[in-house]
């Protein structure tokens, strides 16, 4: 049977972009690429935050708790600008801001289920208000920044590249032995395919109804509601079985990836759609559809592939 390991797939690129392919996945499955998760975490809690700050202005900011999110999603982008530059910070500043973030956005999505039941007819109309009303599984996608955060806290810096047996070492002699040792050596395949079918069945609610109120007026509409099966199928079976976490959910992480992208087109064609497009961007953006939703579902897919070149837990 062909190995569709992340390595060996990475040894079959040809030259030249084979090399520094495998150095990538040697990195990535010795959990040395701290300075790079940094980057993405900052670049992710952006969006995020530009993500809320427009949804939360067309709520006109009527609590207070609504600019929590967005002061924390600036923090956490500076956070992650730091944990660049700085060891010490990743594991200090970045970890703190990230489970801060993670405890607000448990707290937003207690706000959302409240802002639905608050809705005339509350819980005893549960689809016209869910679709209605504030949209009930945004703070928990929000949260995935912070997420990455945590995990990018305990990893370990790409200088740290190929000290690995020192650190397997201690964990011999019983100095580390948890799931942090299995974050710091790349070891944490089945807790990232969990998180990732999490995030899945999230932005696939988010798509199914944001979709709904326009009628899926375009067919395409469709097709983040028909990939959300298939990847939670591909990361919950991950967990149990390599052979389905080395050829089937790295397919159907670049297809929710791809999606994301193309779903972001679609959206900005909306945006520019609309009446006055290009002449009256802040209006549209706000009332348009959102422009960077799609990016959640795409945001899915990227933690499918994380998974696809993780190695497996060794404390399972």
């Amino acid at each position: 049977m062909t190995d569709t390991s992340s390595r060996a797939v990475a040894r079959a690129l040809p030259w030249p972009i084979g090399k520094p392919a495998v150095e990538i996945v040697d990195h990535i499955q010795q959990g040395a690429f701290q300075r790079s998760m940094s980057l993405l975490v900052a670049g992710t809690s952006v969006i995020s935050g530009m993500e809320v700050a427009y949804e939360h202005y067309k709520g006109s900011y009527s609590n207070p708790v609504m600019y929590t999110p967005v002061v924390l999603s600036g923090a956490l982008a500076i956070s992650g600008l730091a944990a660049f530059l700085s060891r010490r910070a990743a594991q200090t500043i970045l970890r703190y801001v990230s489970y801060a973030t993670l405890v607000d956005g448990v707290i937003g999505f207690g706000f959302h289920i409240r802002g639905v039941a608050r809705k005339p007819g509350g819980w005893r109309l549960p689809i016209t208000n869910i679709v209605m009303g504030p949209p009930i599984f945004a703070p928990l996608l929000f949260g995935t920044s912070a997420y990455l955060g945590v995990i990018t806290s305990y990893l370990r810096r790409e200088e740290d590249y190929g000290l690995l047996g020192s650190i397997e070492a201690s964990a011999a002699a019983g100095l580390v032995n948890d799931f942090r040792e299995d974050i710091r050596t790349g070891h944490f395949q089945k807790h990232l395919c969990i998180v990732a079918a999490i995030s899945t069945l999230c932005s696939g609610a988010e798509s199914w109804y944001s979709h709904y109120k326009d009628n899926f007026k375009f067919r395409v509409q469709w097709s983040p509601i028909l990939l959300t099966p298939l990847m939670l199928f591909a990361t919950l079976s991950s967990v149990r079985s390599r052979r389905i976490a080395n050829t089937l959910l790295p397919v159907a992480s670049g297809l929710l990836m791809a999606n994301g992208i193309v779903g972001t087109g679609y959206h900005i064609r909306g945006i520019l759609r609309r009446p006055g497009g290009r002449k009256k961007p802040l209006y549209n953006i706000l009332y348009g559809p959102p422009i960077f939703a799609p990016m959640l579902m795409a945001a899915a897919g990227m933690l499918g592939a994380l998974a696809y070149l993780m190695g497996r837990e060794k404390h399972a």
